[in-house]
């Protein structure tokens, strides 16, 4: 007799159907999971993950720049850094650290470059400082302006030949003081040498030189300015007028062509020079009553 199915119960078979579906269930839920784990691994390639932006490199900042003409004096040369320092801050708001205070008190006395030497006390850079294009930025010191044209006239030195100069001797101090007269009074390229010819044999014949400009240094009397008896008759060493030899420092910054002037005058027995009408050119002779004759026939 079969047994007696209670009711609401499942019976075996049911139940072994059950579990069938169950394990079938069980089965595909791990597979689901399993496929859904390997996918978020993987990925799509549509659906990876983007790399991060690459950085944007930083523009560094356009450098500032600073010209000092040849000739220009050191006073002359802090006077240009209040001026480009103005003009930063005016038009890129930007606030230098260089200053006329502090570019005057680091020339106004320092170590020579190799080689030189002064006859005087004065330790002052002048004539040192190279008259170039500089670069710099907010954080350029005063002092690190001063070591980039101390290393500028090194370079620029290196070219000079001072063998002509040496055999007339005269150091390197000389030949930089003789450029530096050069510089401030020619303006017309080829007259360098011949100027320079003029120091060499008026230094020679022992005849003071008479170059106004080295007043005109000493008393900071600009060239738009007349000399006065008072300036011709000042006793400060810087009178040429009145003492033989060279002023007792260079009078300007001088750039590589008055340079290699000064240690390579043109051979020639001029004594005497003055301006012609024009501003721009010299009258040179050896005689000096043609030099009475030509200053009394333009006016001078």
């Amino acid at each position: 007799m079969p047994p007696r199915r209670v009711p609401g119960r499942p019976s075996r078979g049911q139940l072994a159907a059950r579990r069938l579906v169950a394990l079938a269930l069980l089965a595909g839920g791990f597979g689901a999971v399993a496929w859904l784990t390997i996918s978020a691994l993987s990925g799509d390639e549509g659906e990876k993950p983007k790399p991060p932006p690459a950085a944007r490199a930083v523009a560094r900042p356009k450098p500032l720049r600073i010209v000092f003409p040849e000739g220009f004096t050191r006073r002359q040369m802090a006077g240009r850094i209040v001026a480009v320092s103005r003009i930063a801050k005016r038009k890129r708001d930007v606030t230098p650290r260089l200053s006329a205070k502090g570019y005057l008190a680091g020339t106004r006395s320092g170590r020579f470059p190799r080689g030189f030497r002064s006859k005087s006390k004065t330790r002052s850079l002048e004539g040192f400082l190279f008259p170039a294009t500089y670069e710099f930025d907010a954080k350029t010191t005063s002092a690190q302006l001063v070591a980039k044209q101390l290393k500028a006239f090194r370079r620029a030195w290196a070219q000079v030949d001072l063998r002509y100069a040496r055999s007339r001797n005269l150091t390197p101090y000389d030949v930089l003081t003789i450029a530096s007269m050069i510089e401030e009074e020619v303006r017309a390229p080829e007259e360098r040498r011949l100027v320079s010819a003029v120091v060499y044999n008026r230094l020679r014949a022992g005849i003071p030189l008479g170059i106004d400009a080295t007043i005109r240094y000493a008393l900071n009397v600009p060239p738009t300015r007349s000399l006065r008896e008072s300036h011709l008759d000042s006793p400060t060493p810087y009178n040429t007028r009145l003492f033989q030899g060279l002023p007792p420092t260079p009078i300007t910054n001088p750039g590589l062509a008055a340079m290699k002037a000064a240690a390579r005058p043109a051979r020639t027995n001029y004594l005497y020079f003055v301006r012609k009408p024009d501003k721009i050119h010299h009258f040179f002779t050896a005689s000096a009553q043609e030099h009475r004759d030509y200053q009394r026939a333009n006016g001078y």
